[in-house]
């Protein structure tokens, strides 16, 4: 099964430099680079090791949504039978890709791996083996076992940091909406649509994705705005608003007010 890995970059230089190495050499390692000279920054770092396309930003933020679909159409369009989505963050573990050929060869179902955070890196970075020992399990996602799936019923589980589909799989699907933009809700909504499509949400035991480290904020005031906005037309498209624990803490700190009349969160 010929299987392409896609990785959207907007800086995070270090992290995409590790998880290239930690890449085989014939892998096809698509990097969509979002934003003005993103794309040549990319190609300076990675040379040819990695095949590079560039989209540009909105206004209003990165076009997440918009760049897989594009690092997806360009996968395929180069031959790719599996498309495996990686963060930037995503260091991939030695059995990843192999785990999820192995399970998509028997199952059209829309594939996530767990993934595991690592500490702050040491002096000269991470190690190249050993990082199961350093890395905790995310708490609220399945960890079946290494050789066994799981298969979750729950489609609000699905994330972006590793997942893979098949081609067909893919196109069942249709991508992800690309009004989303900036952070926050696309993950949320490809979730409602594989549902939809009647493909299932099923978890590989073995595919481990390690998470780098790096500064973040809980809940995330940096996105608050795109938060807002992208929660707004999920609860258009779906009926119901996403990531309401970042909304209820945004509220806590009079950040937004929730008009129950009309069933929306506002900016305060």
């Amino acid at each position: 099964m010929r299987t392409a890995v896609i990785t959207l970059v907007a800086g995070r230089h270090e992290h995409l430099v590790r998880q290239r190495a930690a890449l085989s050499d014939g892998v096809h390692h698509v990097v969509v680079a979002m934003g003005d000279g993103e794309a040549a920054r990319c190609r300076a770092l990675l040379g040819e090791a990695s095949d590079v396309i560039g989209v540009d930003a909105e206004p209003d933020g990165l076009p997440l949504a918009r760049a897989r679909n594009a690092g997806a159409e360009h996968a395929l369009a180069a031959g790719a039978e599996l498309l495996v989505f990686l963060d930037v963050d995503c260091i991939p573990g030695a059995a990843l890709l192999e785990r999820y050929a192995a399970v998509a060869d028997d199952d059209p179902a829309l594939l996530c791996g767990p993934v595991s955070y690592l500490p702050p890196a040491p002096p000269g970075g991470y190690p190249s083996t050993g990082l199961d020992a350093l890395a905790k399990p995310h708490p609220a996602r399945p960890v079946p076992p290494e050789d066994g799936v799981q298969r979750s019923g729950d489609h609000t589980l699905f994330w972006t940091l590793s997942f893979a589909v098949t081609a067909p799989t893919w196109r069942r699907i249709g991508g992800f909406c690309e009004a989303y933009v900036g952070y926050g809700g696309e993950d949320t909504d490809f979730g409602q649509l594989a549902a939809r499509a009647g493909v299932d949400l099923v978890w590989v035991g073995g595919a481990w994705a390690y998470h780098q480290h790096h500064a973040t904020q809980s809940p995330p005031v940096q996105h608050l705005a795109d938060i807002v906005r992208n929660g707004a037309l999920f609860h258009r498209r779906w009926g119901w608003w996403p990531m309401g624990g970042w909304l209820s803490a945004f509220a806590e700190r009079g950040l937004v007010r929730r008009d129950a009349a009309a069933d929306r969160w506002v900016l305060t």
